[in-house]
Protein backbone atom coordinates (compact mmCIF):
# COMPACT_ATOMS: atom_id res chain seq x y z
CA UNK A 1 0.00 0.00 0.00
CA UNK A 2 1.27 3.89 -0.82
CA UNK A 3 1.27 6.44 1.20
CA UNK A 4 -2.18 8.28 -0.29
CA UNK A 5 -3.68 4.45 -0.37
CA UNK A 6 -2.56 4.83 3.48
CA UNK A 7 -3.69 7.57 4.02
CA UNK A 8 -7.38 7.29 2.29
CA UNK A 9 -7.78 4.38 4.34
CA UNK A 10 -6.99 5.88 7.70
CA UNK A 11 -9.22 8.63 7.10
CA UNK A 12 -12.29 6.44 6.10
CA UNK A 13 -11.91 4.30 9.24
CA UNK A 14 -10.80 7.88 11.67
CA UNK A 15 -13.82 9.07 12.02
CA UNK A 16 -14.91 7.40 15.47
CA UNK A 17 -11.49 9.03 16.98
CA UNK A 18 -11.74 12.21 19.22
CA UNK A 19 -8.19 13.69 19.62
CA UNK A 20 -7.26 16.48 21.91
CA UNK A 21 -6.10 19.61 19.44
CA UNK A 22 -7.56 18.13 16.41
CA UNK A 23 -9.90 15.79 15.58
CA UNK A 24 -9.33 13.10 12.42
CA UNK A 25 -11.93 13.63 10.02
CA UNK A 26 -12.55 14.75 5.96
CA UNK A 27 -10.85 17.79 6.90
CA UNK A 28 -7.99 17.06 8.45
CA UNK A 29 -4.45 16.32 6.79
CA UNK A 30 -3.74 12.95 6.04
CA UNK A 31 -2.50 11.10 8.83
CA UNK A 32 0.67 8.62 8.29
CA UNK A 33 4.22 8.08 9.31
CA UNK A 34 7.24 9.64 7.56
CA UNK A 35 8.72 6.23 5.70
CA UNK A 36 11.65 7.76 4.96
CA UNK A 37 12.58 9.38 8.15
CA UNK A 38 12.03 5.93 10.07
CA UNK A 39 14.40 4.03 7.62
CA UNK A 40 16.97 7.16 7.92
CA UNK A 41 16.90 6.41 11.28
CA UNK A 42 17.49 2.96 11.27
CA UNK A 43 20.67 3.39 9.78
CA UNK A 44 22.02 6.29 11.88
CA UNK A 45 21.58 3.84 14.42
CA UNK A 46 22.78 1.01 13.19
CA UNK A 47 26.34 3.52 12.95
CA UNK A 48 26.53 2.65 16.77
CA UNK A 49 28.45 -1.37 17.15
CA UNK A 50 28.75 -1.50 13.13
CA UNK A 51 30.32 -4.97 12.59
CA UNK A 52 32.33 -5.55 9.32
CA UNK A 53 29.98 -7.81 8.59
CA UNK A 54 27.39 -5.21 8.00
CA UNK A 55 25.74 -5.44 11.26
CA UNK A 56 25.72 -4.78 14.33
CA UNK A 57 27.43 -5.70 17.99
CA UNK A 58 25.20 -3.78 20.08
CA UNK A 59 25.66 -5.60 23.34
CA UNK A 60 24.08 -4.67 26.44
CA UNK A 61 26.16 -2.29 28.85
CA UNK A 62 28.57 -1.61 26.38
CA UNK A 63 29.91 1.57 24.70
CA UNK A 64 27.78 1.32 21.65
CA UNK A 65 25.14 0.24 24.05
CA UNK A 66 25.39 3.71 25.32
CA UNK A 67 26.02 5.61 22.64
CA UNK A 68 22.83 4.17 20.99
CA UNK A 69 20.75 4.92 23.51
CA UNK A 70 22.17 8.60 23.66
CA UNK A 71 20.73 9.16 20.09
CA UNK A 72 17.40 7.11 20.48
CA UNK A 73 16.71 9.92 23.46
CA UNK A 74 17.79 12.40 21.33
CA UNK A 75 15.28 11.65 18.75
CA UNK A 76 13.02 10.97 21.48
CA UNK A 77 13.28 14.77 22.26
CA UNK A 78 12.89 15.91 19.07
CA UNK A 79 9.58 14.38 19.03
CA UNK A 80 8.61 16.11 22.08
CA UNK A 81 8.48 13.24 24.51
CA UNK A 82 9.27 13.83 28.26
CA UNK A 83 12.88 11.43 28.65
CA UNK A 84 13.71 9.74 31.65
CA UNK A 85 15.79 6.40 32.49
CA UNK A 86 14.40 4.79 35.45
CA UNK A 87 16.40 3.10 37.95
CA UNK A 88 16.62 -0.16 35.81
CA UNK A 89 18.21 1.36 33.12
CA UNK A 90 14.58 1.28 30.92
CA UNK A 91 14.47 4.85 28.63
CA UNK A 92 10.84 6.59 28.97
CA UNK A 93 9.76 8.95 26.82
CA UNK A 94 6.32 10.19 28.09
CA UNK A 95 3.38 12.27 26.27
CA UNK A 96 0.53 13.64 28.08
CA UNK A 97 -2.80 12.49 26.69
CA UNK A 98 -6.35 14.63 27.10
CA UNK A 99 -7.36 12.97 30.12
CA UNK A 100 -4.73 12.63 32.75
CA UNK A 101 -6.84 10.34 35.22
CA UNK A 102 -6.34 7.72 32.13
CA UNK A 103 -3.46 5.39 32.74
CA UNK A 104 -0.83 5.29 29.94
CA UNK A 105 -0.62 3.24 26.97
CA UNK A 106 3.10 1.80 26.69
CA UNK A 107 4.56 0.83 23.27
CA UNK A 108 8.18 0.16 22.18
CA UNK A 109 11.12 -2.02 21.92
CA UNK A 110 14.55 -2.65 22.43
CA UNK A 111 17.91 -1.49 20.52
CA UNK A 112 20.44 -4.21 21.94
CA UNK A 113 21.85 -6.88 19.70
CA UNK A 114 22.89 -10.32 20.32
CA UNK A 115 27.10 -10.28 19.14
CA UNK A 116 27.45 -10.23 15.51
CA UNK A 117 23.60 -9.63 15.04
CA UNK A 118 21.67 -7.39 12.71
CA UNK A 119 19.87 -4.00 12.36
CA UNK A 120 16.19 -4.73 13.06
CA UNK A 121 15.77 -6.84 15.53
CA UNK A 122 14.50 -4.21 18.51
CA UNK A 123 15.30 -1.06 16.85
CA UNK A 124 12.48 -0.97 14.08
CA UNK A 125 9.93 -1.36 17.33
CA UNK A 126 12.06 1.46 19.35
CA UNK A 127 12.28 3.72 16.72
CA UNK A 128 9.23 2.54 15.02
CA UNK A 129 7.45 3.96 18.16
CA UNK A 130 9.56 7.25 18.36
CA UNK A 131 8.47 7.54 14.74
CA UNK A 132 4.93 7.25 15.72
CA UNK A 133 5.15 9.42 18.41
CA UNK A 134 6.55 12.29 16.25
CA UNK A 135 3.95 12.15 13.80
CA UNK A 136 1.65 13.00 16.01
CA UNK A 137 3.24 15.76 17.61
CA UNK A 138 3.47 16.63 14.05
CA UNK A 139 0.34 17.09 13.90
CA UNK A 140 -0.60 18.13 17.08
CA UNK A 141 -2.92 14.85 17.98
CA UNK A 142 -3.41 14.35 21.71
CA UNK A 143 -4.75 10.96 22.25
CA UNK A 144 -7.17 10.48 25.49
CA UNK A 145 -4.93 8.50 27.19
CA UNK A 146 -1.45 9.48 28.12
CA UNK A 147 1.56 7.87 26.18
CA UNK A 148 4.74 6.12 27.23
CA UNK A 149 7.43 5.44 24.71
CA UNK A 150 9.80 2.68 26.33
CA UNK A 151 13.46 1.59 25.56
CA UNK A 152 14.00 -2.13 27.35
CA UNK A 153 17.90 -2.68 28.32
CA UNK A 154 19.10 -5.85 27.72
CA UNK A 155 16.24 -7.46 25.78
CA UNK A 156 19.31 -9.75 24.60
CA UNK A 157 20.34 -10.98 27.76
CA UNK A 158 17.08 -12.11 29.23
CA UNK A 159 14.57 -9.56 28.86
CA UNK A 160 16.17 -7.83 32.34
CA UNK A 161 14.31 -4.49 32.06
CA UNK A 162 10.96 -6.01 31.41
CA UNK A 163 11.15 -8.04 33.85
CA UNK A 164 12.17 -5.61 36.54
CA UNK A 165 8.90 -3.78 35.54
CA UNK A 166 6.86 -6.79 35.58
CA UNK A 167 8.54 -7.99 38.62
CA UNK A 168 9.50 -11.44 36.94
CA UNK A 169 13.50 -10.52 38.60
CA UNK A 170 14.85 -11.19 41.80
CA UNK A 171 17.64 -10.39 43.77
CA UNK A 172 20.12 -13.22 42.42
CA UNK A 173 19.44 -12.17 39.05
CA UNK A 174 21.64 -8.81 39.84
CA UNK A 175 24.97 -11.17 39.52
CA UNK A 176 24.22 -12.97 36.32
CA UNK A 177 26.52 -11.88 33.63
CA UNK A 178 25.31 -11.03 29.77
CA UNK A 179 27.95 -11.23 26.95
CA UNK A 180 29.22 -7.92 28.10
CA UNK A 181 30.88 -9.41 30.61
CA UNK A 182 29.43 -7.22 33.28
CA UNK A 183 27.18 -8.44 35.56
CA UNK A 184 23.36 -6.68 35.54
CA UNK A 185 24.23 -4.96 38.44
CA UNK A 186 26.92 -3.45 37.00
CA UNK A 187 25.33 -3.23 33.45
CA UNK A 188 22.48 -1.22 35.61
CA UNK A 189 25.08 1.23 37.02
CA UNK A 190 27.13 1.53 33.44
CA UNK A 191 23.22 2.88 32.20
CA UNK A 192 22.87 5.22 34.88
CA UNK A 193 20.21 3.19 37.10
CA UNK A 194 20.61 1.72 40.37
CA UNK A 195 20.49 -1.47 41.15
CA UNK A 196 20.00 -0.89 44.84
CA UNK A 197 16.62 0.96 43.61
CA UNK A 198 15.18 -1.35 41.24
CA UNK A 199 12.36 -2.71 43.12
CA UNK A 200 10.98 0.98 42.59
CA UNK A 201 11.09 0.32 38.94
CA UNK A 202 7.80 -2.18 39.72
CA UNK A 203 4.81 -1.41 38.58
CA UNK A 204 1.33 -3.25 39.12
CA UNK A 205 -0.94 -4.93 36.87
CA UNK A 206 -3.87 -2.62 35.63
CA UNK A 207 -0.82 0.35 36.26
CA UNK A 208 -0.56 0.50 32.59
CA UNK A 209 -3.53 0.69 30.24
CA UNK A 210 -1.94 -1.39 27.21
CA UNK A 211 0.97 -2.30 25.17
CA UNK A 212 2.03 -2.80 21.75
CA UNK A 213 5.36 -3.79 20.57
CA UNK A 214 6.27 -3.79 16.16
CA UNK A 215 9.31 -6.15 15.53
CA UNK A 216 10.49 -8.05 12.63
CA UNK A 217 9.31 -11.70 12.89
CA UNK A 218 12.62 -13.49 12.67
CA UNK A 219 11.63 -16.17 10.63
CA UNK A 220 10.28 -16.60 6.92
CA UNK A 221 7.23 -17.79 7.33
CA UNK A 222 5.36 -14.32 6.15
CA UNK A 223 8.30 -13.57 3.45
CA UNK A 224 7.26 -17.67 2.20
CA UNK A 225 3.42 -16.96 2.07
CA UNK A 226 3.80 -13.25 0.88
CA UNK A 227 1.80 -12.06 4.07
CA UNK A 228 2.70 -8.49 5.28
CA UNK A 229 1.82 -8.67 8.72
CA UNK A 230 1.72 -11.02 11.36
CA UNK A 231 -1.26 -10.60 14.37
CA UNK A 232 1.08 -12.69 17.09
CA UNK A 233 -1.12 -14.45 19.08
CA UNK A 234 1.47 -15.35 21.90
CA UNK A 235 4.85 -15.69 22.81
CA UNK A 236 7.01 -18.88 23.99
CA UNK A 237 7.90 -19.59 27.35
CA UNK A 238 11.65 -20.06 27.78
CA UNK A 239 13.12 -22.35 29.81
CA UNK A 240 17.24 -22.44 30.42
CA UNK A 241 19.16 -24.42 31.97
CA UNK A 242 23.04 -25.15 33.15
CA UNK A 243 24.48 -28.34 32.28
CA UNK A 244 27.35 -29.52 33.99
CA UNK A 245 29.05 -32.90 32.92
CA UNK A 246 31.37 -34.79 35.23
CA UNK A 247 33.89 -37.22 34.27
CA UNK A 248 37.31 -38.03 34.90
CA UNK A 249 40.31 -36.20 33.16
CA UNK A 250 43.36 -38.58 32.70
CA UNK A 251 46.03 -38.33 30.14
CA UNK A 252 45.07 -38.91 26.38
CA UNK A 253 48.44 -41.26 25.54
CA UNK A 254 48.32 -43.56 28.81
CA UNK A 255 43.94 -43.87 29.45
CA UNK A 256 42.59 -47.35 27.65
CA UNK A 257 39.31 -46.44 25.65
CA UNK A 258 37.85 -48.75 27.89
CA UNK A 259 38.95 -46.93 30.92
CA UNK A 260 37.93 -43.54 30.54
CA UNK A 261 35.72 -41.15 32.02
CA UNK A 262 35.27 -38.78 28.58
CA UNK A 263 33.00 -35.93 29.60
CA UNK A 264 33.25 -34.60 26.31
CA UNK A 265 31.39 -37.87 24.94
CA UNK A 266 28.52 -37.83 27.16
CA UNK A 267 28.27 -34.11 26.06
CA UNK A 268 27.83 -35.35 22.14
CA UNK A 269 25.46 -37.93 23.07
CA UNK A 270 23.47 -35.14 25.20
CA UNK A 271 23.37 -32.84 22.18
CA UNK A 272 22.51 -35.28 19.75
CA UNK A 273 19.83 -36.85 22.46
CA UNK A 274 18.29 -33.19 23.28
CA UNK A 275 18.06 -32.86 19.24
CA UNK A 276 16.48 -36.46 18.45
CA UNK A 277 14.07 -35.83 21.93
CA UNK A 278 12.79 -32.75 20.22
CA UNK A 279 11.90 -33.93 16.73
CA UNK A 280 10.23 -37.24 18.26
CA UNK A 281 7.80 -35.07 20.19
CA UNK A 282 5.20 -33.83 18.33
CA UNK A 283 4.18 -30.35 18.07
CA UNK A 284 6.10 -26.56 17.47
CA UNK A 285 8.29 -26.94 20.31
CA UNK A 286 12.35 -26.71 20.14
CA UNK A 287 15.45 -27.26 22.22
CA UNK A 288 18.63 -26.42 22.01
CA UNK A 289 21.87 -27.19 23.04
CA UNK A 290 23.65 -23.46 21.96
CA UNK A 291 26.79 -23.27 24.05
CA UNK A 292 29.56 -26.28 24.82
CA UNK A 293 32.52 -25.70 26.68
CA UNK A 294 35.14 -28.62 27.35
CA UNK A 295 37.38 -28.29 30.19
CA UNK A 296 40.45 -28.42 31.06
CA UNK A 297 40.44 -27.74 26.56
CA UNK A 298 44.01 -29.11 26.04
CA UNK A 299 44.71 -31.92 23.17
CA UNK A 300 46.36 -34.47 25.06
CA UNK A 301 44.00 -34.61 28.26
CA UNK A 302 41.04 -36.60 28.27
CA UNK A 303 38.24 -33.81 29.12
CA UNK A 304 37.31 -34.53 32.59
CA UNK A 305 34.34 -31.50 32.73
CA UNK A 306 31.68 -29.87 29.90
CA UNK A 307 29.64 -27.03 31.20
CA UNK A 308 27.02 -26.19 28.43
CA UNK A 309 23.31 -24.91 28.34
CA UNK A 310 19.90 -26.18 27.19
CA UNK A 311 16.82 -24.47 26.23
CA UNK A 312 13.22 -25.15 25.71
CA UNK A 313 10.66 -23.05 24.24
CA UNK A 314 6.85 -23.61 23.64
CA UNK A 315 3.54 -21.85 24.04
CA UNK A 316 2.61 -24.67 26.49
CA UNK A 317 3.92 -25.20 29.75
CA UNK A 318 3.12 -28.68 30.20
CA UNK A 319 4.44 -29.27 26.75
CA UNK A 320 8.08 -28.11 28.25
CA UNK A 321 7.56 -30.04 31.60
CA UNK A 322 7.01 -33.08 28.93
CA UNK A 323 10.13 -32.87 27.06
CA UNK A 324 12.42 -31.73 29.98
CA UNK A 325 11.40 -34.70 32.01
CA UNK A 326 12.30 -36.62 28.52
CA UNK A 327 15.37 -34.91 27.93
CA UNK A 328 16.22 -35.54 31.80
CA UNK A 329 15.53 -39.40 32.00
CA UNK A 330 17.46 -39.71 28.70
CA UNK A 331 20.84 -37.76 30.62
CA UNK A 332 20.80 -40.31 32.93
CA UNK A 333 21.08 -43.20 30.60
CA UNK A 334 23.83 -41.46 28.81
CA UNK A 335 25.63 -40.59 32.24
CA UNK A 336 25.46 -44.24 33.10
CA UNK A 337 26.73 -45.54 29.91
CA UNK A 338 29.39 -42.87 30.16
CA UNK A 339 30.43 -42.98 33.83
CA UNK A 340 29.95 -39.46 33.72
CA UNK A 341 27.01 -37.21 36.00
CA UNK A 342 25.18 -35.18 34.08
CA UNK A 343 23.35 -32.29 36.55
CA UNK A 344 20.47 -29.80 35.00
CA UNK A 345 20.00 -26.55 36.97
CA UNK A 346 17.37 -23.93 36.09
CA UNK A 347 18.69 -20.87 35.24
CA UNK A 348 16.05 -18.68 33.73
CA UNK A 349 12.39 -19.51 33.07
CA UNK A 350 9.68 -17.39 31.13
CA UNK A 351 6.14 -18.67 30.80
CA UNK A 352 4.31 -18.49 27.89
CA UNK A 353 2.22 -15.39 26.99
CA UNK A 354 -0.54 -15.56 25.18
CA UNK A 355 -1.36 -11.90 23.62
CA UNK A 356 -4.67 -10.35 24.30
CA UNK A 357 -7.62 -11.01 21.82
CA UNK A 358 -9.39 -7.70 22.11
CA UNK A 359 -5.65 -6.11 21.08
CA UNK A 360 -5.24 -8.77 18.55
CA UNK A 361 -8.71 -7.78 16.87
CA UNK A 362 -7.71 -4.69 16.93
CA UNK A 363 -3.96 -5.46 14.70
CA UNK A 364 -6.10 -7.34 12.67
CA UNK A 365 -8.17 -4.38 11.82
CA UNK A 366 -5.76 -1.81 11.15
CA UNK A 367 -4.08 -3.93 8.89
CA UNK A 368 -7.47 -4.63 6.89
CA UNK A 369 -8.47 -0.85 7.16
CA UNK A 370 -4.89 -0.52 5.20
CA UNK A 371 -5.38 -3.42 2.79
CA UNK A 372 -2.42 -5.56 4.11
CA UNK A 373 -2.83 -9.00 3.80
CA UNK A 374 -2.49 -10.99 7.61
CA UNK A 375 -1.94 -14.03 9.43
CA UNK A 376 -2.37 -15.06 13.18
CA UNK A 377 0.95 -17.11 14.38
CA UNK A 378 2.57 -17.77 17.29
CA UNK A 379 6.18 -16.10 17.91
CA UNK A 380 9.19 -18.25 18.25
CA UNK A 381 11.21 -15.99 19.98
CA UNK A 382 10.78 -13.91 23.68
CA UNK A 383 10.01 -10.14 23.73
CA UNK A 384 9.74 -7.92 26.20
CA UNK A 385 5.95 -7.72 25.33
CA UNK A 386 6.02 -11.37 27.13
CA UNK A 387 6.29 -9.62 30.47
CA UNK A 388 4.38 -6.46 30.08
CA UNK A 389 1.23 -8.23 29.28
CA UNK A 390 1.18 -9.57 32.91
CA UNK A 391 0.62 -6.12 33.88
CA UNK A 392 -1.37 -4.86 30.72
CA UNK A 393 -3.35 -6.20 27.64
CA UNK A 394 -0.73 -6.70 25.55
CA UNK A 395 -0.09 -7.20 21.50
CA UNK A 396 2.45 -7.49 18.99
CA UNK A 397 2.73 -6.60 15.11
CA UNK A 398 5.28 -8.97 12.87
CA UNK A 399 6.74 -7.53 9.24
CA UNK A 400 8.04 -9.83 7.11
CA UNK A 401 12.17 -11.09 7.87
CA UNK A 402 13.47 -11.10 4.56
CA UNK A 403 14.88 -15.32 4.34
CA UNK A 404 13.71 -15.67 8.02
CA UNK A 405 17.04 -14.57 9.07
CA UNK A 406 17.81 -12.66 12.23
CA UNK A 407 20.63 -12.72 14.78
CA UNK A 408 23.08 -12.81 12.34
CA UNK A 409 24.16 -9.32 10.23
CA UNK A 410 22.11 -10.02 6.95
CA UNK A 411 18.75 -9.83 8.91
CA UNK A 412 16.88 -7.55 6.59
CA UNK A 413 13.23 -5.96 6.41
CA UNK A 414 12.64 -3.92 3.41
CA UNK A 415 11.74 -0.03 3.91
CA UNK A 416 8.49 -0.60 2.76
CA UNK A 417 7.84 -3.52 5.12
CA UNK A 418 8.81 -1.59 7.93
CA UNK A 419 6.90 1.45 6.86
CA UNK A 420 3.87 -0.87 6.93
CA UNK A 421 4.35 -1.82 10.37
CA UNK A 422 4.76 1.68 12.03
CA UNK A 423 1.97 2.69 9.89
CA UNK A 424 0.10 -1.01 11.54
CA UNK A 425 1.41 0.32 14.82
CA UNK A 426 -0.34 3.64 14.54
CA UNK A 427 -3.48 3.32 13.80
CA UNK A 428 -3.95 0.40 16.36
CA UNK A 429 -2.72 2.95 19.12
CA UNK A 430 -5.25 5.08 17.58
CA UNK A 431 -7.95 2.48 17.84
CA UNK A 432 -6.88 1.08 21.31
CA UNK A 433 -6.75 4.74 22.61
CA UNK A 434 -10.46 4.37 21.63
CA UNK A 435 -11.61 1.11 23.31
CA UNK A 436 -14.45 1.24 25.17
CA UNK A 437 -13.26 -2.07 26.78
CA UNK A 438 -10.11 -0.58 27.95
CA UNK A 439 -9.64 -0.42 31.87
CA UNK A 440 -9.39 3.32 33.09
Amino acid sequence: MNRREFNRALLASAGAFALSGKRLGAASAPLSINAERINRHLQELAAFGKNPQGGVSRVAYTDFDKQGRDYVMRLMRAAQLEVSVDQAGNISGRRAGSNPSLKPLMFGSHIDSVPEGGNYDGPVGSLGAIEVAQTLAENQLVTRHPLEVIVFQNEEGGKQGSRIISGEFSAKDLELTNASGKTIRDGIRFLGGNPDRIAEVKRDPGSIAGYLELHIEQGGTLERDQILIGEVEGIVGIRWWGVEITGFANHAGTTPMDQRQDALVAASRFVDMVHTTARTVAGRHVATVGRLQAFPGARNVIPGRVSASLEIRDLDSAKMDQLFASISAESVKIAEATKTTIALEASLSSSPSLMDERVRALIRDAAGTMRLSSRLMPSGAGHDAQSISTLAPAGMIFIPSIGGISHAPKEFSTAQDIANGVNVLLLSLLKLDQAAWLAT
